[in-house]
């Protein structure tokens, strides 16, 4: 039965700047409604101000097959949108674009197919792009093909909990696809050379940006007038979030294991070896080798340990019953715990956030980058468990907001499986004061590095 809808305060805020701002940034924490509060807009500008006909919606994939339609079936003011997917083959693809709708919606990764498809007879003229920082990078494909597009665009609103993930320098496409360059300027280097002052460079190539003084200031300034910005502890009652590091202890051969790779970058074991020739892939094989196995030089699995699934397996006893979410970070780390693991699930489709949310799977398994975004799961239960870690603090947030979140009944609980003496740690420092990314992981591993040097 379809809900009516009385917005909270921030939300009906949200909304009315949404419809008299033709280019609209709501950068909305998780929780706060951003997709409601979207169809809302619609809903209005189709309906009542009969200013718009046509709205696409650019989404991540799940996000794109599930949150939309569920959202608008489920209020009594929405249910009267119809939507067509924009999804599967190209043929299945051709035949939802011609359909007859409200709003398409589209997966961000067949953005490029779209353009190519339409070229100068696109006739969206409102889009939506439901988590605005997968357009961050000027580069990209999907990126530049919206920008060919966008000024045959009449509206468009950009979604977002976190728009400067990594950086401010990942503002500026964001906002020029919203504004076509009218505030941080129409180039990246006009943008970079206006805010930023070169870091580390080699020659002409600059490989780090630092911001100068006021800079953070500035822009935020120059876009206040078409972003919104909420946090969600402002204006909700969250749950209770509990953090837990639970410490891994290795026994005495994967210990030295792990300090050979990490001190020679090649671990030799029967019949083959692991070999780590940079940093970054350095990095990658030692957060492999804390969770308990590694790729060896032929892709296959070399087991070293398995004190993490040991630690896990006690987790899920002691949580006597009550539903348990694992983060997991490699297809191996999936792999070993379905097999140690009786009932756990992998999350694959839409059923599975059906049958988790009605308690039908005890242990869902789900790597973070999967479920980061419009994933609702926080009926299914209030335990987290990060059996491997991740550097992304944007996908580690987002991760564990799909329980944390606003309608979560219970305190969430979440466990950080942390395996002594190896870059876990490390790991857990960089997420726990906030630390961004590639640049955190490349100085946790230089600081290894000098530290087994020295040692």
């Amino acid at each position: 039965m379809a809900i009516k809808f009385t917005p909270h305060q921030y939300q009906s805020y949200a909304i009315d700047t949404a419809i008299h701002t033709p280019a609209v940034g709501l950068f909305l924490d998780m929780g706060l409604g951003k997709t409601i509060i979207t169809l809302t807009v619609l809903d209005f500008l189709m309906y009542q101000d009969f200013e718009i006909d046509k709205a696409l919606v650019i989404a991540p994939l799940r996000v794109a097959h599930d949150t939309w339609s569920r959202e608008s079936e489920k209020w009594q003011h929405t249910q009267h949108l119809k939507i067509s997917k924009i999804l599967g083959s190209a043929k299945q693809r051709r035949e939802a674009l011609q359909a007859e709708a409200d709003i398409y919606i589209i997966n961000r990764e067949n953005v490029c197919w779209l353009v190519d498809t339409l070229g100068r007879k696109w006739d969206f003229d409102t889009v939506v792009i439901d988590e605005l920082s997968s357009f961050k990078s000027a580069s990209s494909k999907r990126f530049k093909a919206l920008r060919r597009v966008r000024p045959l665009i009449k509206r468009i609103i950009g979604l977002t909990g976190t728009p400067a993930p990594n950086s401010l320098i990942d503002l500026w496409p964001q906002i020029y696809l919203l504004d076509q360059g009218k505030r941080l300027g129409k180039t990246i280097s006009g943008y970079r050379e206006r805010y930023f002052y070169a870091g580390a460079k080699s020659g002409h190539v600059v490989y780090e940006w630092k911001q100068k003084k006021e800079s953070e200031e500035n822009i935020y300034q120059e876009i206040s007038d078409i972003c919104v910005s909420m946090k969600a502890e402002d204006w909700l009652e969250m749950p209770q979030r509990i953090d837990r590091t639970v410490p891994v202890s290795l026994d005495i051969s994967a210990q030295a294991k792990y300090k050979k790779l990490e001190r020679d970058l090649i671990l030799s074991l029967e019949d083959t070896e692991i070999v780590a020739n940079t940093a970054a892939v350095l990095s990658n094989k030692l957060l492999q080798m804390a969770n308990g196995a590694a790729y060896d030089e032929d892709g296959e699995v070399q087991e070293i340990h398995q004190a993490k699934l040991d630690a896990l397996e006690e987790l899920i006893d002691v949580s006597n019953g009550q539903p348990v979410l694992v983060f997991y970070a490699y297809q191996h780390d999936l792999a070993r715990i379905k097999k140690r693991i009786k009932g756990a699930k992998r999350l694959e489709s839409n059923d599975d956030i059906t049958d988790w949310n009605n308690g039908q799977i005890p242990v869902l398994l789900a790597h973070p980058q999967s479920v980061g975004h419009g994933l609702n799961l926080q009926s299914g239960g209030s335990i987290i468990v990060w059996f491997g870690l991740t550097w992304s603090l944007e996908y580690y947030q987002q991760a564990n907001a799909r329980l944390h979140r606003q309608g979560q009944q219970n305190s969430v609980i979440i466990h950080h499986l942390v395996t002594k003496g190896t870059i876990d740690e490390d790991v857990m420092s960089a997420l726990e004061n906030k630390a961004l990314g590639q640049d955190a992981l490349l100085e946790a591993v230089k600081a290894r590095i000098e530290k087994v040097k020295e040692g």
